[in-house]
């Protein structure tokens, strides 16, 4: 797989919050922000894990030092993104009887959020792979590479990618569309149905593999992911629950149910741990889900502060666009720019880090000023052509 999976993140993977959630009061502004702030953070591993990963060969048998073992890690930082995306999206309807506010206007949202910084990602990552440095072993895209990666449909269909990060994206399309379903099922059925009907489908596709570990390809990743993003939906409870349930100790769950998963990566190696991401996506899952409803309800209160100050929190507001357009650039960095003036492994690294991530950083933040952002503020055509100055405006028929 050409990107951290993850993965894959997310994505929403990245993708942003409904802005219905954003209604709800001082506190309820400061949760959303703290939640941001782990998107904008979770963005940024997913960045170091490229630049570690294009320096050095090998993936998951990495040439890289041990000391620098904890960046292999970016699959799990976009099941983080998918969790993150299930719970930010969930908050509005967790507060109003789990519905969703109707169907189609909330896929016209996602659409109309989504969709024009990811087309514009895409066109600037065609250019950079036809023109500087392809994105795949399998060389540069396709007529069909524009075809399925410009109708999202890449978790369905094989072709050379543009952009290696692109992969949870087509996901993520698909959760939203399975969305409007799951919230019926919980709603209908509860909490406890919904995460059977998504998740022992998923074990036993797994349990009746050889070995009982399935082999993940680049794509149809959707299915087995769905658990993780159902998981952070289910999570969302937190936000409508009483006031001794917002009490619970979540942080101090969170890191109750991560630690036999991460002992068990410790005790079992982080190449056996790469090899067996079908399983740990969906043990850690839960614990993730318990992390964002620490932090939607305000704790722990050392960790809610560092998620709201300044820069993390603009951080999160343009984690999408970086998200979007940072893997090209470090491939631009790593295949074309470092190897003029240092020797393989760690000084290419150094000089990708150097050089790769404030380009990254600055061009995300540039980026979604032009393309993430209008879309953020305005909802319609007609809303984004009225706020442009007068002499930008397109002319009337």
């Amino acid at each position: 797989m050409e990107s951290s999976l993850p993965a894959g993140s997310s994505l929403d993977l990245a993708a942003p919050m409904e802005q219905e959630a954003r209604a709800s009061g001082a506190q309820g502004r400061r949760q959303l922000v703290g939640l941001d702030g782990l998107r904008g953070l979770a963005a940024l591993y997913v960045v170091l894990f490229h630049c570690w990963l294009y320096t050095f060969p090998g993936y998951p048998h990495s040439s890289a030092p041990p000391w620098l073992g904890g960046l292999m890690f970016g699959r799990l930082a976009v099941v983080f993104f998918l969790v993150l995306s299930g719970f930010s999206l969930a908050i509005s309807p967790a507060r109003h009887g789990w519905r969703p506010g109707g169907v189609g206007r909330f896929l016209r949202r996602r659409a109309w959020r989504i969709l024009p910084p990811y087309w514009a990602a895409l066109a600037m990552s065609l250019i950079i792979s036809w023109s500087i440095v392809p994105a795949s072993h399998s060389g540069p895209p396709t007529g069909t590479s524009i075809l399925v990666y410009g109708l999202v449909a890449q978790d369905m269909f094989t072709a050379p990618t543009p952009n290696g990060a692109f992969w949870s994206i087509g996901v993520e399309a698909e959760l939203y569309l399975l969305f409007p379903l799951l919230l019926l099922v919980r709603r209908r059925l509860g909490a406890a149905v919904l995460v059977a009907c998504v998740t022992v489908p998923v074990i036993a596709r797994g349990l009746a593999a050889a070995n009982a570990s399935p082999v993940e390809g680049d794509n149809w990743l959707a299915p087995h992911l769905a658990p993780v993003f159902a998981a952070g939906l289910v999570g969302a409870a937190v936000v409508g629950a009483s006031d001794r349930v917002q009490r619970l100790p979540w942080g101090w769950f969170a890191v109750l149910a991560a630690l036999p998963v991460l002992a068990l990566g410790v005790v079992r190696g982080s190449v056996w741990t790469v090899n067996h991401y079908f399983w740990i996506d969906l043990a850690i899952a839960p614990a993730m889900a318990m992390l964002l409803a620490a932090v939607a309800t305000g704790r722990p209160a050392v960790l809610v502060r560092l998620l709201t100050t300044r820069p993390v929190r603009r951080l999160g507001g343009f984690s999408y666009s970086l998200y979007l357009i940072h893997l090209p650039i470090v491939m631009t960095v790593v295949r074309r720019v470092a190897p003029l003036f240092c020797s393989p492994g760690l000084p290419v690294f150094w000089c990708t880090l150097i050089v790769a991530l404030p380009v990254s950083v600055l061009g995300a933040w540039l980026f979604s000023k032009i393309f993430e952002m209008p879309f953020k503020r305005h909802r319609s055509w007609r809303s984004l052509i009225e706020a442009l100055p007068r002499g930008h405006r397109l002319p009337r028929l």
